[in-house]
């Protein structure tokens, strides 16, 4: 039986079951005696027959997936399918039974809400747990073999026979492989803080003017014009920087007799930049006109300009919502990949030059996850370490904005 079959008898099955369930459980409790008789209305006990069917298939699947997972036993999808009918059938039948006037039905189902709402966000904490773990055992074995001092500090980054170790070839008279992540990590600053010089100032000056200055039908247009950028792949954009941005940043150097490499830093960090501009620009727009009106009124019947107000007045009141946005930039940008493997290359290059190549953290994970080296090389290793290390600047990045944010945070009444 493949996915699709059972997607099939999902929707086939369980579906009009649950929807029969719900009949059955809303005319129930109107044959026990109707809405003025009953704890709840009929319209809650129908959902709580719709859970009696529910929960049980669920527990069928779940101890299924648990069954599987560990490799204690295989379940059979067909067989997996019928349990969970016969159990749901059976789940149903018994909350028929059970059924009477006193029952709080409404207060069951509205537990089983909460319920539902907490197991949904236990999934997502979970899932970041998993994410850290995985990275975190993976990247200890490779810093076993290349030590965290030094691969922190390192830098040169040259890789090239750390494929001879997982192929059990490590002690032939070949070159020592280095793992300084010094230049990637400069790159990948370098690359981000191009971007934001571009994205900050032109997508908070778009903010100001939609919010201050613009018309309301210039707003209705211009903010869905901007937003459309964020939807545009990031492929095209690689692309965009690669064939125009990169060779106009070479001849645009030439011109001032400087010297620029066909794939350099400035190029990826211009199109990220304009690719984060409706980031910061929507979410800027969207606390500027959270701002309470009667602080500009009141700064303008002081007899301050417009100007002022907004300088003194608006900006300082949405700072908060402007730097969560900022630093939300920062994130996607430090996360990028295809522009940068496009416009910027490979090469591991530690230099305050924008306009030689270099390459970043998510290029290098890639390309250390892909080819067909050993998995238990250093090589393939390295990338779990560059992850690490990565997460953990992101989450510093996180905590530094949340504090900032709460300290510069005003409340309005």
């Amino acid at each position: 039986m493949t996915a699709s079959d059972v997607v099939f008898i999902l929707l086939a099955g369980f579906l009009p079951m649950a929807w029969f369930a719900h009949r059955l459980g809303k005319n129930r409790a109107v044959a026990l005696g109707g809405a003025d008789n009953m704890h709840s209305q009929p319209g809650h006990y129908g959902w709580y027959a719709v859970l009696g069917l529910a929960l049980p298939a669920l527990g069928v699947a779940v101890v299924g997936a648990i069954l599987s997972l560990t490799g204690v036993y295989h379940v059979p999808a067909i067989m997996l399918v019928t349990a969970a009918l016969v159990v749901s059938a059976a789940g149903l039948s018994l909350a028929l039974r059970f059924m009477r006037a006193d029952l709080p039905a409404r207060n069951i189902v509205e537990s089983s809400i909460i319920w539902g709402l907490r197991l949904a966000s236990m999934i997502s904490i979970l899932t970041t747990v998993g994410i850290l773990l995985s990275v975190i055992i993976e990247a200890i074995e490779f810093f076993k073999i290349v030590g965290f001092w030094n691969f922190l500090t390192g830098t040169e980054w040259n890789p090239d026979t750390a494929f001879l170790a997982g192929a059990g070839r490590g002690h032939e008279d070949v070159a020592q492989a280095h793992f300084g992540s010094v230049p990637i990590f400069a790159g990948t600053f370098m690359i981000t803080l191009i971007a934001m010089f571009v994205a900050i100032p032109i997508g908070l000056y778009a903010a100001i003017f939609m919010s201050e200055y613009a018309s309301r039908p210039v707003r209705g247009w211009l903010k869905p014009a901007l937003e459309v950028l964020a939807g545009i792949p990031t492929v095209v954009y690689g692309f965009f920087a690669a064939i125009t941005i990169s060779p106009l940043v070479v001849q645009t150097a030439a011109f001032f007799g400087l010297a620029a490499d066909a794939t350099n830093a400035l190029a990826p960090g211009i199109v990220m930049g304009v690719m984060i501009i409706p980031f910061i620009s929507s979410l800027s727009d969207d606390v500027l006109m959270a701002v309470p009106q009667s602080l500009r009124e009141g700064s303008l019947a002081m007899g301050v300009t417009k100007a002022e107000t907004i300088r003194h007045i608006v900006i300082l009141a949405a700072l908060p919502g402007i730097i969560s946005a900022s630093l939300l930039g920062v994130s996607r940008a430090v996360g990028e990949t295809m522009i940068v493997v496009m416009a910027a290359g490979l090469r591991p290059n530690l230099t305050w030059n924008p306009l030689e190549g270099m390459t970043t953290v998510t290029v290098r994970i890639v390309d250390a996850l892909t080819g067909d080296q050993e998995f238990n090389s250093p090589l393939t290793q390295s990338a779990f370490g560059l992850g690490l290390v990565l997460l953990v600047l992101t989450m510093i990045l996180n905590l530094i904005s949340l504090t900032v944010i709460r300290r510069f945070r005003l409340k309005y009444e």
